[in-house]
């Protein structure tokens, strides 16, 4: 459920593998996978736009290995030693394949470290568009993706069409902070620890911002859930 905190096992036990990297293409021949960070200290440069709608991922370098001292001054790879497709070569080979009409878009879920220990799940996102481009020192990998409200199923793609419909904005992740702090980690409710949820005062769909703290607040799953019975 989008806005859910989630631990690092958690998030493996819903997706039934161990996520060790983090972008995971097609897992068992469905959905995509992928962890983000917008912290300081992150790895990668993802950048979440207009308003949380678009997510613009950064591709991954090459691993560390013998030979492999700084894979930040090395071109992010599209193909293995061998010739085989790298993560990112099957990202931008899905992405292309859409905007020519070959395919419909990848379903990609999309989790995000916001604290050391501390996941969200920011729901799907549909893979629309890749490109390679300049960090100044090496190229890069650059990903759009684009929320969605839901989607049918989580097999591989969706119509082409189905993008432009039901667009959804992920929380950003400055308000996540601000709120956690303010709530103190806690349900607002009940001051219980686990189970917990970003949660629009005002339901999104009703007008509500996901741009302020003072829309958000930390509910846990029971008064979520009891908040959301009363909504509707």
């Amino acid at each position: 459920m989008r806005g859910n905190v989630i631990s690092y096992i958690e998030m493996c036990q819903k997706e039934g593998t161990s996520l060790q990297r983090g972008m995971n293409f097609r897992l068992k021949g469905h959905h995509s996978v992928i962890l983000m960070s917008i912290r300081p200290n992150a790895p990668y440069h993802d950048e979440v736009q207009d308003d949380g709608a678009v997510l613009i991922y950064e591709g991954h370098d090459e691993p560390r290995r013998k030979g492999v001292a700084n894979p930040k001054s090395l071109d992010q790879p599209e193909r293995l030693p061998g010739g085989s497709l790298t993560e990112n070569g099957k990202f931008h080979q899905a992405a292309q394949q859409f905007k020519v009409g070959k395919k419909g878009a990848d379903i990609v879920q999309v989790y995000e470290k916001i604290k050391a220990g501390i996941w969200t799940d920011n729901g799907f996102f549909h893979l629309i568009d890749s490109w390679i481009e300049s960090d100044g020192i090496r190229k890069v990998f650059k990903f759009k993706l684009i929320a969605v409200e839901n989607v049918s199923d989580t097999s591989a793609a969706v119509e082409a069409e189905s993008y432009l419909v039901e667009r959804s904005r992920i929380i950003p992740t400055s308000v996540k902070l601000e709120v956690w702090a303010r709530d103190g980690g806690k349900c607002v409710t009940c001051g219980a620890t686990d189970e917990l949820h970003f949660d629009h005062i005002v339901p999104f769909a009703k007008g509500g911002t996901s741009l302020k703290a003072e829309n958000i607040q930390l509910l846990c799953a029971r008064h979520n859930l009891s908040k959301s019975a009363k909504i509707l």
